[in-house]
């Protein structure tokens, strides 16, 4: 029992840093000037897009392109802009934690 409990705790320590530095990274590249976790300010939420991608294979690709090039109609009339500090690994990255938003 002791031993499940030590290797579960150490598996959330493991993956804890990736999410936190996943939010650490949105904060540096400047998406949460338009995006939140669980409320739309200028961009939906994290949650709504999520949730919309949910189950599509192509879904980490589709945002990462979005979160470098930019984008509209999707949302509503107002168009994302391209982010150019964002490296591809970087966008993969962040897409990765945005479709992990619950």
């Amino acid at each position: 029992m002791k031993a499940r409990l030590a290797t579960c705790l150490l598996a959330a320590l493991g993956t804890a840093p990736s999410v936190f530095a996943s939010a650490e990274l949105a904060q540096q590249k400047t998406c949460m000037a338009c995006h939140a976790i669980d409320k739309k300010i200028v961009g939906p939420s994290y949650k709504d897009v999520a949730a919309k991608y949910a189950g599509q294979k192509d879904a980490v690709d589709k945002i990462a392109q979005k979160i470098m090039k930019g984008g509209s109609g999707v949302w509503g009339a107002v168009p994302m802009p391209a982010n150019p500090k964002v490296s591809p690994a970087e966008a993969r990255q962040l897409a990765t934690w945005v479709l992990s938003a619950k």
